[in-house]
């Protein structure tokens, strides 16, 4: 009983680390952004995993409607996009305060 105890603890603790360094950091990433794309709404800034930048105007089940310039708006899929887009005004904020924390 105790020698094949010791044959399987190898694997156990491999499965363990895999565990630890892949699996669990990929579902949290994956919840994050199920959370992120639950809770979408009108007028929020986001970029698609095409790399286009635009404001949502408008769902439909699982399309939403972007608009990347005047009168241009795009229908993607909701799971194309990847994040939200930062703000500009809070971009150059912290960029700002970065400068004067090295200075």
């Amino acid at each position: 009983m105790g020698g094949a105890l010791t044959q399987f603890l190898p694997f156990v603790l491999i499965f363990g680390i895999f565990y630890l360094l892949l699996i669990r950091p990929q579902q949290m990433q994956r919840r994050k952004l199920q959370e992120m794309l639950a809770s979408l709404k009108t007028g929020d800034k986001v970029v698609t995993s095409g790399g286009i930048y635009g404001t949502i105007v408008g769902f439909r089940d699982k399309v939403v409607q972007l608009q990347v310039a005047n009168q241009v708006k795009i229908d993607v899929a909701r799971s194309a996009i990847t994040g939200l887009q930062a703000d500009e005004g809070e971009g150059a904020t912290k960029r700002e305060a970065a400068g004067k924390s090295k200075q």
